[in-house]
């Protein structure tokens, strides 16, 4: 089912349907998408029965969710949204059964142009002269859109770094008047209106954006404006920035973040640096270090052993050569071996490995403990 499908189920079953919002505008751009907005009369106890067990999802709030074809379908039921919270749930809602309301109520102009199942785009705001000119520009009373939802200031970065727009000089007034507002969103909003800045190749341009309007200083971040790069990995983005609010990242997320803080910290890239961090984190790290991408791709196939797993000895070989029964020195062993093997000392070969190992055996014994606690029994 493709959305010409959608609308004309709507319709044949007595509602009106447009295409809105996003999708139009993207289609005025040439910027193709998956993801299609449609607006109707309709109401969610009526597309549950028109669509049945096509929908992967509804809310009372009046959305509806279709997948089909490749493409994403949210299906919403005209209203006038009267308040939110801080979590993007419309703690107040009015259905209406006109298009006019239904658009009135959106966020910026680009964002109110419909289309209908024949291709007729209607423009009831003058939303196709503001994408002309790249205007991102406020529905309606400014503050009001603001104070309904601090979420669109954050969106209206967001649409001006992604596209290439300007924000109206009287939107980006009270924008920086009402920045105190972004204090009422969930981290959670916070982060996925960053991410789509910080994944854009514009992200930078974001930044200053977020910066001048003081929304940095209220959100509780911060970065350094002479040494950030734009890198494509949004955890190498993340990684530049200083960042005072607990963002909800996943533990993949957290991990990567730090791995590449900590290569950016030490400096270089070596043998070491990718053995412990794998080769992609190694290369997001080297490229916000202006590293070339070909040196570090060379020096990882260089690498004799790309994993602990790999050397030619285990933990119960090292017990065996040094006569000694599990403790921790075995880990201290393995680990020096790893960094000789790396640095080009000795061959990952059982033998040299051995004969290594018994050279240095007293003073990993001596510095481990007293040689008799430690000696097999």
């Amino acid at each position: 089912m493709n959305v010409i499908d959608v609308l004309n189920t709507i319709e044949d079953n007595g509602f009106e349907a447009y295409i809105v919002g996003g999708y139009v505008r993207d289609y005025l751009l040439g910027i193709e998408s998956n993801d299609i907005d449609i607006c109707t009369n309709a109401r969610v106890k009526d597309l549950l029965k028109i669509f049945g067990r096509m929908v992967i999802s509804s809310n009372e709030y009046g959305a509806v969710k279709l997948s089909s074809d490749n493409y994403r379908f949210e299906i919403t039921t005209y209203r006038k949204d009267l308040k939110y919270n801080g979590n993007r749930r419309s703690v107040e809602v009015e259905y209406v059964d006109n298009l006019i309301d239904d658009i009135n109520r959106r966020d910026f102009t680009m964002n109110t142009l419909c289309m209908s199942k024949d291709g007729q785009i209607i423009d009831l705001l003058n939303g196709r002269e503001d994408i002309k000119n790249k205007i991102v520009r406020c529905v309606g009373k400014i503050s009001d859109r603001l104070e309904e939802d601090p979420l669109r200031m954050l969106r209206a970065v967001r649409f001006a770094t992604t596209l290439g727009f300007r924000i109206d000089n009287e939107l980006y007034k009270e924008l920086k008047n009402k920045k105190e507002l972004l204090s009422q969103l969930s981290t959670e909003r916070i982060k996925e209106e960053l991410t789509k800045i910080l994944s854009n190749k514009n992200s930078l341009v974001g930044l200053g954006m977020l910066k001048e309007l003081g929304f940095l200083d209220v959100l509780g971040i911060d970065y350094d404006q002479d040494k950030i790069v734009y890198v494509e990995d949004i955890c190498g983005m993340y990684s530049q920035l200083k960042i005072n609010i607990k963002l909800p990242f996943s533990k993949e997320e957290k991990a990567s973040i730090k791995a590449i803080q900590n290569i950016i910290n030490y400096g270089i890239i070596d043998a070491n640096v990718i053995f412990n961090y794998g080769l992609y984190i190694s290369m997001v790290a080297g490229s916000i270090m202006g590293i070339d991408k070909e040196y570090i791709v060379d020096l990882d196939k260089s690498l004799p052993i790309h994993s602990i797993k790999e050397l030619k000895v285990n933990g119960e070989d090292v017990c065996e050569i040094l006569d000694i029964s599990p403790c921790k020195i075995i880990s201290e062993v393995l680990d020096e071996l790893k960094d000789a093997i790396l640095k080009g000392v000795i061959d990952n070969d059982y033998d040299i490995i051995k004969d290594y190992i018994l050279v240095n055996k007293r003073k990993w014994l001596n510095e481990g403990a007293d040689v008799k606690s430690i000696k097999k029994r």
